[in-house]
């Protein structure tokens, strides 16, 4: 098939569960075949209602839950996607031909292990497709990752596709990290090519700093850092808790809800309060975790393969908007020779990256194109992938 421009609507929903963003991006193929230009048109950002998200949280890491409840919430997310394309597409008034969501996690186990007598990895990503190809009237392509875990690879991170697209440099390295519920890097030496890039998640994104937040002082999440910085880093935890096995594999590798969510989050807030009993300081200390460990992967896995050129850290995601947490980034990353930015200031909405990241990979699923990258995924190969639904 003969790559066309299409207008593709991406949609997200990461593991903090807080809701949903929409991305309405143009993509067309140019010259560099297969990879295409993209603009960004429009992006919105929705929360769940309260009742849909304790119900998807709920239902991450459930120890036990119902048939009937979750197919219920795949359903009641298809329709919750689906309505938030809709009211996208009619404020900024812009048809669409394509959409392109990921579905909500609820389960992701990256590395092997054995049930009913096999071995195997697996992932499950909530959402019904054929309800937003119902409502919107244009094909949906859903259901990312199992193609790469079929071949080897670990269903993740699939974003670093658009991050060499956008941001490959021919003099400047490039590190392009989303602080999201988990947070992410993707590590572009100048010059490199798709398949030279790697990327693998560096741990715990906001979503230690949002539980806490949200036990200790009833908020969402700490907004900008504030009550982060009032509090002092509890260094006899933060140590503690970086000698979590997770930090000391080699990419690739991707985490989860399954090893940071509410039982990490309750393991070290009981850490903190052995040290200290202000709940501003474990908001400190977890906003720390989040900069010591991603420094920490930069240093031990990254720092090296950029051949000593200038590096471009450009962070995005909800933790961009934390000064907190950018001000540790910074003192972490810019002494190893970083120069850290948000993703802002390269022309792309912190919040819309990973939405545009699936109107990609659906618009090169549509062509019949890879969308994974093996030295990202570890998979064997590149693969096409996705699930058609039609309208």
């Amino acid at each position: 098939m003969k790559p066309e421009r299409l207008i593709v609507a991406g949609v997200m929903s990461g593991t903090s569960a807080d809701g949903i963003d929409v991305a309405l991006v143009r993509i067309s193929p140019r010259k560099r075949y297969p990879w295409p230009r993209l603009t960004l048109l429009a992006h919105e950002g929705f929360r769940y209602p309260a009742a849909l998200r304790k119900a998807v949280l709920a239902a991450m890491n459930a120890s036990s839950t119902t048939t009937a409840q979750l197919a219920r919430l795949n359903w009641r997310l298809g329709m919750a996607y689906a309505e938030a394309v809709e009211a996208t597409i009619k404020k900024h008034k812009i048809g669409i031909d394509l959409v392109g969501c990921h579905g909500q996690t609820l389960y992701h186990q990256a590395r092997t292990e054995r049930y009913a007598g096999e071995s195997f990895a697996c992932t499950w990503q909530a959402g019904e497709a054929a309800m937003i190809a119902r409502q919107m009237g244009v094909p949906v392509v859903s259901n990312f990752r199992p193609a790469d875990m079929a071949v080897g690879g670990q269903g993740a991170p699939l974003v670093p596709i658009l991050d060499f697209v956008l941001f490959a440099d021919a003099q400047r390295g490039r590190v392009l990290q989303n602080v999201g519920g988990i947070a992410n890097l993707t590590a572009i030496p100048a010059g490199a090519r798709a398949e030279k890039i790697f990327a693998f998640d560096t741990g715990p994104g906001n979503m230690v700093i949002d539980a806490l937040a949200q036990k200790l002082f009833g908020k969402r999440y700490d907004r900008n850092g504030a009550t982060a910085a009032r509090g002092r880093v509890l260094e006899p935890v933060l140590a503690q808790m970086l000698r979590d096995p997770y930090f000391k594999l080699k990419p690739p590798r991707t985490t989860g809800r399954e090893e940071f969510g509410r039982e990490y989050a309750a393991t070290f807030l009981a850490a903190c309060r052995q040290v200290s009993r202000k709940p501003e300081d474990a908001l400190a200390t977890a906003t720390a975790l989040t900069a010591e460990s991603i420094a920490q992967s930069f240093r031990q896995f990254v720092l090296r393969r950029m051949k000593g050129v200038p590096i471009d850290y450009i962070v995005s995601g909800g933790g961009a908007r934390n000064a907190t947490l950018m001000e540790m980034l910074a003192e972490r990353l810019e002494p190893m020779g970083c120069k850290l930015a948000t993703i802002d200031a390269f022309g792309m909405a912190s919040e819309a990256k990973e939405a545009a990241a699936f109107a990609l990979l659906a618009w090169l699923t549509w062509h019949h194109l890879p969308g994974n990258l093996p030295s990202a995924t570890g998979a064997e190969r590149a693969v096409i992938l996705g699930q058609m639904s039609y309208a």
